[in-house]
C-alpha cells in the first residue's frame, strides 16, 4: 500500500496496515473528540497510521425512527475540527450526489457505501472532487466486479481509490468474508478489510440490525495474516449507547490490545 494515497496520513513504518477507526456516527463533539484522542494516542504508540472515521449523515437505515445524525453541516464541522485538532486525516460515507462536493470540503477520503458502489454518477462525482474515494464492496457483488467500481474512479481522472470488503451476503441474516478475494481485489487497489460490518447480522425482524462482536478479534486478525493493507474498525466507549450500529462495535477500551496483536502479527508475516 502506498501511503502517500492520503497524503495527510502520518506514518512511520510503510510496512504496517493502516487503521480507518471511530464511531459509525458523529452523535457530538465531545464524543468525537474524545474517542479521536484515544486512538490517536493508541495508533501513535504502535506506529500505525491512522484516519479517523465518522458519518455525517446516515441514510440507510431500516426504521423511519432511526437516528440520521445530528445535522449534515454540525457534523462536517466536528470532524474537520477532529482534523485539525489531532492532526489526522478523516473519512465519511455520501449518499447523494450533491453530498459530494460538501463532504470534499472537510473531510480527506469520501467512502461510497456498499449499497451504492454500482451508482455510477455517486462514483464520479466523488472521484471529480480530487479525495481519496473509498470504494465498500457490495454485499451482492463478486471481488472480480470490483475493477469496474475502481475504473469509475480512475476513468474519471482520479487514481486514488480503494476498496474496502465488508462482507457477503450468507442468507437472510448473516453476512460472510471470502477471504480469496483479498488478493484478488488488491490487483485493482489497495484493500480494507471492514472488521465490524462484517460481523453484522441484517435483516432482523425488529429492524435494528444485530451483530456479532466477539469476532471482532478473530475477522481482523485473519485479514491482517491475509495482507489486507488497511483496517476498518468502529469503536465507542459504550456501544450499549451509540446510536447507530452499536451491535457490532468494539469498545474503545479493548482497542488497544487488539491492535498491539495485529502488529505482531503483520510483523511476523512480513518477516517471510
Amino acid at each position: 500500500m502506498n501511503l502517500e494515497l492520503i497524503p495527510q496520513i502520518k506514518h512511520t513504518d510503510s510496512h504496517n496496515f493502516f487503521l480507518l477507526s471511530g464511531p459509525c456516527a458523529i452523535e457530538g463533539e465531545e464524543m468525537a473528540m474524545r474517542i479521536a484522542e484515544r486512538i490517536v494516542a493508541i495508533t501513535d504508540k504502535l506506529e500505525i497510521p491512522y484516519v479517523f472515521k465518522g458519518s455525517f449523515k446516515k441514510a440507510n437505515r431500516s426504521r423511519v425512527d432511526s437516528f440520521t445524525g445530528i445535522g449534515d453541516e454540525k457534523a462536517l464541522k466536528i470532524l474537520r475540527k477532529v482534523s485539525e485538532t489531532f492532526k489526522v486525516p478523516t473519512i465519511t460515507d455520501i449518499h447523494e450526489i450533491s453530498d459530494a462536493a460538501m463532504a470534499a470540503e472537510y473531510v480527506d477520503v469520501l467512502q461510497i457505501p456498499a449499497f451504492l458502489v454500482r451508482q455510477t454518477d455517486l462514483l464520479v462525482a466523488a472521484a471529480k472532487t480530487g479525495k481519496v474515494v473509498n470504494l465498500k464492496k457490495g454485499q451482492f457483488m463478486s471481488p472480480e466486479s470490483m475493477q469496474h467500481a475502481v475504473a469509475k474512479i480512475t476513468d474519471s481522472g482520479n487514481e486514488q481509490a480503494m476498496i474496502t470488503d465488508r462482507g457477503t451476503m450468507f442468507g437472510y441474516q448473516d453476512l460472510i468474508v471470502d477471504f480469496r478475494g483479498i488478493p484478488t481485489m488488491r490487483q485493482y487497489a489497495p484493500v480494507v478489510l471492514d472488521v465490524t460490518h462484517s460481523l453484522q447480522q441484517p435483516n432482523q425482524a425488529s429492524g435494528v440490525t444485530g451483530g456479532r462482536p466477539a469476532l471482532i478479534g478473530t475477522m481482523a486478525r485473519a485479514g491482517v495474516a491475509v495482507g489486507v493493507d488497511g483496517l476498518f474498525m468502529e469503536t465507542h466507549f459504550d456501544p450499549s449507547i451509540a446510536r447507530s450500529d452499536g451491535a457490532n462495535m468494539l469498545p474503545l477500551d479493548l482497542l488497544e490490545n487488539l491492535l498491539a496483536q495485529l502488529v505482531a502479527i503483520r510483523k511476523t508475516v512480513n518477516a517471510f
